[in-house]
């Protein structure tokens, strides 16, 4: 096979690779992309997009079995079954659609695609292997968006029964009893979304409470849906390994107490770390940061037209957040001036109730030092919520004290994933308490909550 050349070479077809290689080749710029599995990445192939599929899924099943046993309205329903393997085969076919989706835009915007595993010789050099023989690829710009996978524990490696997030959504059956390692926001999308379809869900989380990522506030809801799925929490405990059956796993309980957990499936889910290994990284002189790629304000890494862009480059861990830097990247490389300098990025656990932050928590505020304004605003109070039976949750301002601007606003409820639009532009607009209350919301609707979370913390809301 001959060489290629190219302006740009993106290594990773995840979110951030795709849309940079979109970008750039809307900019002009000659782009080769080399994803080594699918298109899209874990977000689209095994996570974001696969996950809330099967989220509905359970959504769906449960409401259904909630309206089976009583209906605050009068609906009466047979009890529901589910066809499983037809679900995860609907969820598939959203996946396949997607993939379609991602490659046709490649297409459409000239974009050179190479699948198979990519090691890089230099910083402008790589080698493919593809299905037809090694292809080498030389471009001005190289773009690393290798993204991240799951952590695997010592003791409990992955195999048989012990599976990362990524079996867990290809499962043939909802198992009978499942264990979930780990209770942040994987985890318990995954352990609560199993629990409402059926099984038997204990969790087992090494700090003192579920989603220590969110304060108690916000969490508070989604332990009250927890307890009422019937699903065990065990904080401040520690899990060890497998039993000697390898049928159930050993737990070191707070109080210091060994127990066994039996399941059909332990689903350990303690964090994702960067794929920095298997394509010749060590080949390049490039600046870390602890495990992840060291880069500045335009996510230049230490190299020369070297750029990184998405998780391999650290926290937030987030798809959004990758495909602003990647679409941010292909801006540079064809000419313009940019930096990354987001004021918020949005972070959405969707458990069941979901929970949103965008910008600082009132703890947060408070150890910078700023004085506060503080609203809240409970779904309860909302007319939209209550038609939708979804009454849990409220929506959370903060604002400096001496002008208003806003800082964060966050929510738990039903559905308030959607308000993220919301909330990020106001802060990326700047917006102070006045702004936000003195705009025209729909009604009904429950972004009325985030107006009257403002009023709130200017001492006049209307509906409390």
């Amino acid at each position: 096979m001959g060489d290629m050349t190219a302006k740009l070479l993106v290594v990773g077809g995840g979110p951030g690779g795709y849309t940079a290689a979109i970008r750039a080749g809307q900019l002009g710029c000659d782009t080769v992309l080399v994803e080594r599995s699918r298109l899209g990445g874990t977000c689209l192939n095994i996570g974001c997009i696969p996950s809330k599929a099967l989220i509905h899924v359970a959504d769906t099943f449960g409401h259904a079995m909630e309206h089976a046993r009583a209906s605050p309205f009068g609906l009466e329903v047979g009890r529901p079954t589910l066809d499983f393997a037809r679900a995860v085969e609907w969820k598939d076919g959203i996946v396949s659609r997607l993939n379609a989706g991602v490659a046709a835009l490649l297409k459409k915007n000239r974009i050179r695609t190479v699948h198979g595993p990519a090691t890089m010789l230099d910083g402008k050099t790589c080698r493919v292997e593809t299905d037809i023989g090694p292809q080498t690829i030389r471009a001005e710009h190289v773009l690393l968006a290798t993204g991240s996978e799951p952590v695997e524990l010592p003791f409990l490696p992955f195999g048989g029964r012990v599976i990362s997030s990524t079996e867990a959504l290809s499962l043939p059956q909802v198992p009978a009893r499942l264990v979930v390692v780990g209770a942040g926001y994987i985890g318990l999308e995954l352990g609560m979304a199993f629990g409402t379809l059926g099984a038997e869900v204990t969790v087992v989380e090494a700090a003192d409470r579920v989603l220590p990522r969110y304060d108690t506030e916000l969490t508070r809801p989604v332990v009250r849906r927890m307890e009422a799925l019937g699903i065990t929490v065990l904080t401040d405990a520690e899990a060890r390994g497998l039993a000697a059956d390898g049928e159930a796993l050993l737990v070191r309980a707070a109080d210091g107490a060994e127990r066994t957990i039996l399941s059909d499936a332990i689903l350990v889910a303690v964090g994702r770390r960067p794929c920095t290994q298997s394509f010749g990284l060590e080949r390049l002189d490039l600046a870390m940061n602890g495990p992840f790629i060291h880069i500045d304000e335009r996510c230049a890494t230490s190299m020369r037209n070297v750029w990184a862009v998405g998780d391999v480059t650290g926290e937030p861990m987030l798809a959004h957040r990758a495909m602003a830097q990647g679409e941010m990247v292909a801006e540079i490389i064809a000419g313009e001036r940019r930096v990354f300098d987001k004021v918020a990025i949005p972070d959405i656990c969707f458990t069941t109730p979901e929970i949103v932050t965008v910008g600082i928590s009132p703890a947060e505020a408070h150890q910078a030092g700023w004085e506060i304004r503080l609203g809240h605003f409970p779904f309860s109070a909302n007319g939209r919520a209550m038609t939708k039976n979804a009454e849990d949750g409220f929506v959370r301002v903060v604002a400096r004290a001496d002008n208003n601007l806003v800082l964060g606003l966050q929510a738990v409820g039903h559905g308030v994933s959607e308000l993220a639009a919301a909330f990020g532009l106001a802060l990326e607009m700047g917006a102070r308490l006045e702004d936000i209350a003195g705009t025209i919301y729909a009604h009904p609707t429950q972004g009325e909550a985030i107006q009257e979370a403002a009023r709130k913390a200017l001492g006049h809301a209307l509906h409390m």
